[in-house]
C-alpha cells in the first residue's frame, strides 16, 4: 500500500494502534477501531488503542470476521500494516468457537474438530476439575454443575467456548407490549432497540439467550430488556444496582407491558416478594451477616423458575454475583451496560458467564439521529489557593487527590455555571460528602445522598422531574439508573479515581432527548497541576471513546467565553 498522509492509523507490529485526532478521517477510523479495539490513552492528539484477545473474541462473537478487521485497518492506515499483525489478529479470532458445547441427551459434551486441540485441553490443570468420561478423540463429556466454571477456565487458557448447549425454557409468562402506555404516550421499540433484542434472541435458538448489550445511558437499555422478556415469553428475574432502579423498573414494566401490579415482585431490604417478573437487587443479594458467612439471599436464582435473568448495570455486577452465575449457566442471561469496562478488571468474567458482546452501537450515532442529546463537554482547570499548596506538599497519593478534589476555589466556579444556566435543570454531582453539603448550604439546594431516606429521593427527584426544582446535588448514590429526563446540565465537583464508568453513568444522566434544541451540557472541575488532573485523564478517556470532543478551559478564561458565546449570538 502506497503512503497515504490522510488517513489517520499508524498500526504497530505490538497490536498497539496510534490513531492522529486532527485529521478528516478520524471519526470513521475511531468507529471502525473501537468494534476490535479498546482505547487505552487519550491525549490531545495522539489516540492509543490495542488489539487484546478479549476485544476480538468479543468482535468474533458479535460476527466480524479477521478479514473485515484488515480491511478496516487496511483502509484507515498511513503506512503498511506489519506483516504479523494480520497473522496474528486471524490466529486469536480463530480461538473463538474451535471449542463448542453441545447437549447429547442428557449429557453436556465438550467437542471439537481438532484432535490435538481436545487433548492440548484435557490436559491442562485448569480444565481437568470439570471433566467427565471421554467419548471420542474429538469429544469428552462435562458435569453440567460446572459449565460456567469451564467456560471460564476456557477462556483464561485462550481457547473461548461457544455455548450451544440451551437453556431451561423456565415457567411461561404471557407478556405483551402497549400501543399506548399508561401515560398516553405511543410506544414502540425503536430500530436499534429491536436489533439489539432479536440479535439477542437469535430466533429462539441456542445460539441466542446469552450476551451483554451496550447502550448509552438514556437509549433505553430497560426498553431492550422488555423487548427480549416479549420475545421469550417466560419468568424473569431483574438484577439492579439499587432500589431507585428496581422501581424504575418496575414503573417501565408497568407503564409498557400488560403485566399487572401483582405480576411484578420487589425482593430488596425492605420486601421479599417472589412474583412472575421479579426484581431483586445487587445490595441484598450479596449481604451476608458477617464476613467469610453465607449470602442466605442467593436462594433467590433458585426460588422462581426462571427463563431469563437480566443483569442491569453488568459492569457493576458484584464478585460473589459472578461466582453463583457460574452454577446457573442452565439460564438464559441478558447483561446491560453504557460500558464494558470494569474498574475491577473483571471484564473476562463478564464475557464467560454473562456472555459475549452481541451488539454496540456508537453514542455518537445516536445522538446524529436525535434518540440521545447532543452533548457539549467542557473541562474547567481551577488552579489550588495558596493556603493549601503546603498541605497538598506533604500530603500523601490519597489525601494529595482529596484536597485537590475538595478545592473550595470550585464553589465560585459552580455558582457562575448556575448563573449561566440559571433556566436550566442542574445536577451537581460529587464524590465527597462534605463538599456536597458545604455546597447545599452555599446554594441552599437539596442534596440526595447514601443516607437520604428512598421516600425523601422520590420526592426530591419528582420535584426536579415536573420543574418545581431547577438545582439539584446528588453524590454517587445517583450515578445509576436514576431517571431525570429532563437534567440537561451536569456540573461533576469531584469523583472517583480515574474512573472512566463512572464518567459514562454521569454523562448519562443528562442525555435523555430533549425538547427544543436537544442539547446537555456536561462540566468537569478540575484543580489543575494536581492528583486529580492526572485521573481527569483517565476518566476522560471514556469520552474519547464515544467519539465526544471536549474543550479544556483555565478558569479565569470562562467569564472571557461566555461573553465571546453571547456576542456570537446576538
Amino acid at each position: 500500500m502506497a503512503y497515504a498522509p490522510e488517513n489517520p492509523l499508524i498500526v504497530q507490529s505490538d497490536l498497539t494502534v496510534l490513531v492522529e485526532v486532527n485529521g478528516p478521517k478520524y471519526e470513521e477510523a475511531r468507529d471502525e477501531l473501537a468494534r476490535f479495539a479498546e482505547l487505552e490513552k487519550s491525549p490531545e492528539h495522539i489516540h492509543t488503542y490495542r488489539i487484546t484477545p478479549l476485544s476480538l473474541w468479543n468482535a468474533a462473537a458479535a460476527g466480524l470476521s479477521a478479514q473485515e478487521i484488515h480491511s478496516a485497518l487496511e483502509g484507515f492506515s498511513k503506512y503498511d500494516i506489519p506483516q504479523n499483525v494480520s497473522v496474528e489478529v486471524e490466529e486469536i479470532i480463530s480461538r473463538y468457537g474451535r471449542l463448542e458445547l453441545k447437549k447429547e441427551g442428557q449429557d453436556l459434551v465438550l467437542s471439537t474438530d481438532e484432535a490435538h486441540l481436545l487433548v492440548e485441553v484435557i490436559r491442562n490443570k485448569l480444565v481437568v476439575p470439570f471433566l467427565k468420561d471421554q467419548i471420542d478423540d474429538r469429544s469428552i463429556k462435562i458435569d453440567p454443575l460446572y459449565r460456567g466454571h469451564l467456560k471460564q477456565a476456557l477462556t483464561k487458557i485462550g481457547f473461548p467456548v461457544r455455548d450451544l448447549a440451551g437453556y431451561l425454557p423456565g415457567a411461561p409468562l404471557t407478556v405483551g407490549t402497549r400501543d399506548l402506555t399508561l401515560r398516553d404516550q405511543p410506544f414502540s421499540f425503536r430500530d436499534y432497540q429491536n436489533e439489539a433484542a432479536s440479535i439477542f434472541y437469535a430466533g429462539g435458538s441456542a445460539e441466542g439467550g446469552s450476551g451483554t448489550i451496550v447502550l448509552p445511558c438514556g437509549a433505553g437499555k430497560t426498553i431492550v430488556g422488555i423487548a427480549v422478556l416479549n420475545q421469550y415469553q417466560c419468568q424473569t428475574l431483574i438484577l439492579t444496582t439499587n432500589i431507585t432502579a428496581s422501581r424504575q423498573w418496575k414503573q417501565e414494566l408497568l407503564d409498557k407491558t400488560t403485566l399487572a401490579e401483582d405480576q411484578i415482585g420487589e425482593y430488596s431490604g425492605e420486601r421479599k416478594e417472589i412474583r412472575p417478573v421479579t426484581v431483586a437487587t445487587y445490595q441484598i443479594l450479596t449481604y451476608r451477616k458477617k464476613k467469610g458467612g453465607a449470602f442466605p439471599h442467593f436462594d433467590i436464582f433458585n426460588q422462581g423458575n426462571w427463563g431469563l435473568i437480566i443483569y442491569d448495570e453488568v459492569h457493576l455486577l458484584p464478585a460473589p454475583v459472578f461466582r453463583f452465575t457460574a452454577e446457573i449457566q442452565a439460564r438464559r442471561r441478558l447483561g446491560l451496560t453504557a460500558t464494558l469496562v470494569r474498574e475491577d478488571g473483571l471484564e473476562t468474567d463478564v464475557f464467560s458467564l454473562i456472555g459475549p458482546k452481541r451488539y454496540d452501537v456508537p453514542w455518537r450515532e445516536l445522538e446524529s439521529q436525535g434518540w440521545i442529546a447532543t452533548a457539549e463537554c467542557l473541562e474547567v482547570r481551577i488552579p489550588l489557593p495558596d493556603e493549601l499548596r503546603m498541605e497538598y506538599a506533604v500530603a500523601g497519593g490519597r489525601m494529595k487527590f482529596r484536597i485537590s478534589s475538595e478545592n473550595p476555589d470550585k464553589v465560585r466556579i459552580v455558582r457562575e455555571l448556575i448563573e449561566k444556566h440559571r433556566n436550566d435543570q442542574v445536577l451537581v454531582i460529587g464524590q465527597y460528602l462534605d463538599q456536597l453539603e458545604a455546597l447545599s448550604k452555599e446554594l441552599g439546594a437539596p442534596i440526595i445522598q447514601g443516607k437520604t431516606p428512598n421516600e425523601e429521593r422520590d420526592e426530591l427527584y419528582q420535584k426536579f422531574k415536573n420543574g418545581e426544582l431547577g438545582l439539584l446535588i446528588v453524590s454517587k448514590v445517583a450515578n445509576f439508573a436514576v431517571d431525570l429526563p429532563d437534567a440537561n446540565v451536569a456540573i461533576q465537583v469531584s469523583g472517583t479515581f480515574g474512573s472512566r464508568q463512572e464518567e459514562a453513568q454521569r454523562l448519562g444522566r443528562i442525555l435523555r432527548p430533549k425538547t427544543g434544541e436537544n442539547l446537555a451540557h456536561f462540566y468537569t472541575l478540575v484543580t489543575k497541576d494536581t492528583r486529580e488532573q492526572e485521573f481527569a485523564r483517565n476518566r476522560q478517556m471514556f469520552l474519547t471513546e464515544q467519539g465526544y470532543r471536549y474543550a479544556i478551559l483555565d478558569s479565569a478564561d470562562l467569564n472571557k467565553r461566555e461573553k465571546d458565546e453571547q456576542l456570537a449570538a446576538s
